[in-house]
């Protein structure tokens, strides 16, 4: 009888990572529409292709080696070739464990799910960067940083080890549920360093310090790609509770999509209202970003606050994104989508707020985190964007980036009877 109910538990645990970590992977779809709705038409192809083949190396160098450097040995490739051993194993600890400690599920389960993750972060960098750099320095970048950046803080932080052998941040009481520093300040980081490194748009800021909007193309579908990330956002953070079969668990998970939910939606209204007391309209694209910023910030702890608490949390984070985007803006930092102000400002608020509703977690232990995060990305990235600009260069020439990355970087359009060619190519 217990052999059964452990089994039905591990089929029941597997199968949620599996579905969860099959929405995270649709987050991918919304950030290529949400990038897509804030480029300019003549880029949209260009970004679309980055959005593809950054998933399908994220997927192939976490296989290969990142895993292995974030976790330790090569579980994952033992797992395909003898999944019935795996289930046996799980069996005989079943019996310590008495189903009432640690997760129970795939090994090939967890890896999928590790690995959308990875993808995630990756998918940040690219919208910083549009409409102004090479598609093959992207992704020479691409393959550093899911192949070693992402997965060496991800060794310090989600997989137990002590950082470069010295302290360990979970001792020091650093955490992080499903990733506001590990993800998404990780990815912001890079591509911070990116933006630095190539520099801003041609016309986004005038001889005299003035700042030149330039609109994206669709924002149908930027709103579009904003819901698909939404949605995908209850397996990011649902599916870090890492177990479901049993009730303990399930309301856990039934508490963190609540909370995710409610962080968005304060999101929202919080930065439509600062856009609307700043510049005089309804800011669609800061509700956007406000939407996005409330889950960022709710990723770091969504299991612990109120639902009303998960709402001042997102609302604060919706706050925090318009005066950082306005910030860098000023600081003459040429971000196209936000991400570095979504991602990053707001993924450090999402850190900081743990410990206002998780008593295990420490301010000491946040900031430690986050510097770490912070100062290890951004670092070695910087390093790699420089080594990338002096072997291959960083950014297309002026005459691709007046006529579009689409053209130059793809040999096509994504509008062909509109830009180009056949039309205004503004």
């Amino acid at each position: 009888m217990e052999n059964q109910i452990f089994e039905l538990q591990y089929a029941i645990d597997t199968f949620y990572f599996l579905v969860m970590g099959a929405l995270v992977m649709w987050m991918a779809a919304g950030f290529a529409m949400l990038e897509a709705g804030l480029v300019r038409a003549k880029n949209t192809t260009e970004i679309l292709t980055k959005n593809v083949v950054l998933y399908a190396i994220a997927c192939t160098m976490y296989m290969i080696v990142g895993y292995n450097l974030m976790y330790g040995g090569g579980i994952f490739l033992e797992g395909i070739a003898g999944g019935e051993n795996l289930v046996k194993d799980a069996l005989a600890a079943s019996a310590e464990n008495k189903f009432g400690g640690d997760s129970v599920y795939s090994d090939a389960s967890d890896f999928f799910f590790q690995v959308v993750f990875v993808a995630t972060a990756m998918s940040i960098v690219s919208g910083a960067v549009a409409e102004r750099m090479k598609l093959w320095a992207f992704m020479a970048f691409a393959v550093v940083m899911t192949g070693f950046i992402y997965p060496m803080e991800g060794n310090w932080t989600w997989g137990g080890g002590s950082v470069f052998g010295m302290f360990s941040l979970g001792d020091m009481g650093f955490s992080d549920f499903a990733g506001s520093g590990i993800v998404h300040l990780a990815g912001a980081a890079a591509a911070l360093a990116g933006v630095l490194v190539l520099g801003a748009r041609k016309g986004k800021y005038g001889p005299n310090g003035q700042i030149n909007a330039i609109p994206g193309a669709n924002l149908p579908l930027a709103t579009l790609g904003t819901f698909i990330l939404w949605m995908g956002w209850f397996g990011f953070n649902g599916g870090s509770v890492l177990k479901l079969g049993d009730i303990a668990n399930a309301n856990s998970v039934a508490m963190v999509f609540l909370n995710t939910n409610a962080a968005a939606a304060g999101g929202v209204i919080a930065a439509l209202i600062i856009a609307r007391m700043l510049f005089g309209k309804a800011d669609l694209t800061m509700a956007l970003n406000g939407a996005l910023a409330g889950l960022v910030a709710i990723t770091a702890e969504p299991s612990t606050p109120t639902a009303l608490g998960a709402t001042l949390i997102g609302a604060a984070g919706g706050v925090l994104v318009v005066f950082s985007i306005i910030t860098l803006d000023k600081m003459k930092i040429d971000d196209p989508v936000g991400a570095i102000s979504v991602h990053g400002v707001v993924g450090m608020w999402g850190l900081l707020a743990v410990p206002l509703t998780n008593g295990d977690a420490t301010f000491g232990g946040q900031i430690a985190g986050l510097l770490t995060i912070l100062v290890w990305v951004f670092v070695t990235s910087m390093i790699v964007w420089v080594a990338i600009k002096a072997i291959m260069g960083v950014r297309v020439s002026e005459e691709e980036e007046y006529e579009g990355c689409d053209i130059g970087e793809c040999g096509m359009e994504a509008y062909p009877e509109f830009t180009g060619s056949r039309g205004s190519g503004i």
